[in-house]
């Protein structure tokens, strides 16, 4: 089972080159966010990585237009987050965690955020995160992305979530069993 769960979660040859094709145009195109940080190097990286690179078109396919915006230059990771203008589309109307989504008796959603993170084999954008890609450019302006909630938020039956309105990014919380249509999750990947 293990084995096959790996098969699966591998790209075909074209569906990698395909991948590459739109990264790396969205890396040309996007310079502003990944200053002095050069295209092959990363490259490199994703090509020794096929599960990191399963996971990026796992971030592609849900709309999330994933990009370089981060090199931590001590582990020598690069770290794409999703830079989609709104929160990614395929992946709205998300509870928090599978807790919530089982404290649901009616109108339960189609699954939680933690469940398609985990699945995805990406972590959730933490608040100092979400106001790092805020500050490459204005995101959520329309929608709203989930964000890791402490445990003692948790705990408490909450849950956070921000946006961007009036020029200012806003950090809220919310029952963690909600959901809504305008409302998914912002991923970010360490390669």
């Amino acid at each position: 089972m293990k084995d096959g769960k790996q098969k699966e979660k591998l790209l075909s040859e074209e569906q990698s080159v395909n991948l590459f094709a739109i990264l790396k145009k969205r890396f040309d195109q996007n310079m502003h966010r990944h200053k002095a940080m050069h295209w092959l190097k990363i490259q490199h990286k994703l090509e020794a990585s096929p599960d990191k690179v399963w996971s990026l078109h796992e971030m592609e396919q849900t709309g999330g237009e994933p990009d370089v915006v981060l090199h931590d230059h001590i582990t020598d990771h690069y770290i794409f987050m999703d830079c989609s203008i709104e929160s990614p589309s395929g992946r709205r109307s998300f509870c928090y965690d599978r807790e919530a989504l089982n404290s649901r008796k009616t109108n339960k959603p189609e699954n939680s955020v933690l469940d398609m993170i985990s699945y995805m084999g990406v972590e959730l954008l933490t608040e100092h995160d979400y106001y790092e890609l805020q500050a490459i450019g204005s995101i959520d302006m329309k929608t709203s992305s989930w964000l890791f909630t402490p445990e003692n938020i948790r705990k408490k039956g909450g849950a956070l979530f921000g946006d961007k309105r009036y020029g200012r990014v806003f950090i809220y919380h919310n029952g963690a069993e909600s959901y809504c249509a305008a409302r998914s999750f912002r991923a970010l990947l360490r390669i």
